[in-house]
């Protein structure tokens, strides 16, 4: 079965029996968080293939838009990236105008992120058809599927898994 289609409902009969974490229903859902990643990503290539980026292009752009003006430090520890991997990203996007780099008032050995016009309209097509594919797959699957899927994508993302 391709990993893009779910398969079959299995109703545990009780609390005792987790199919769920069954080795082949865990390695079944390896492979959907996987293509699921995959797949996310298409849908925001198109804007950003237009403009030469990528997805950790845009990952940083993201970050600084919700945060700016955002000191080069800050991004590294929410990205969780190696500062010398976020440089190259950072060059890329002040070259293409996109970002602008700037010393901070109190502290000017700290360089202050913040996107320019054409960085918030990159960000913003790229967001927004990331935005569009979520709200599709969101309303296919229902409020009680979002709920649980936001526990499930919380718990993976979290630094100390429960």
């Amino acid at each position: 079965m391709p990993v893009n289609q779910a398969g079959p409902a299995v109703a545990a009969p009780d609390a005792e029996s987790r199919l769920y974490l069954r080795e082949e229903e865990l390695d079944r859902a390896v492979e959907l968080v996987f293509a699921a990643a995959r797949r996310f990503w298409r849908a925001a290539e198109e804007p950003l293939e237009a403009r030469g980026l990528g997805a950790a292009h845009y990952r940083a752009l993201a970050a600084i838009r919700r945060a700016e003006p955002l000191a080069v430090s800050d991004l590294i520890a929410r990205l969780e990236v190696r500062k010398q991997s976020l440089s190259r990203v950072l060059d890329d996007l002040e070259r293409a105008g996109l970002i602008e780099r700037r010393p901070a008032a109190q502290d000017r050995r700290q360089r202050l992120l913040k996107l320019t016009e054409p960085g918030r309209i990159a960000e913003r097509a790229a967001s927004h058809a990331l935005r569009e594919r979520l709200g599709d797959v969101f309303r296919a699957a229902g409020g009680d599927a979002v709920a649980g899927a936001r526990v499930v994508l919380g718990a993976l993302a979290a630094e100390d898994p429960a």
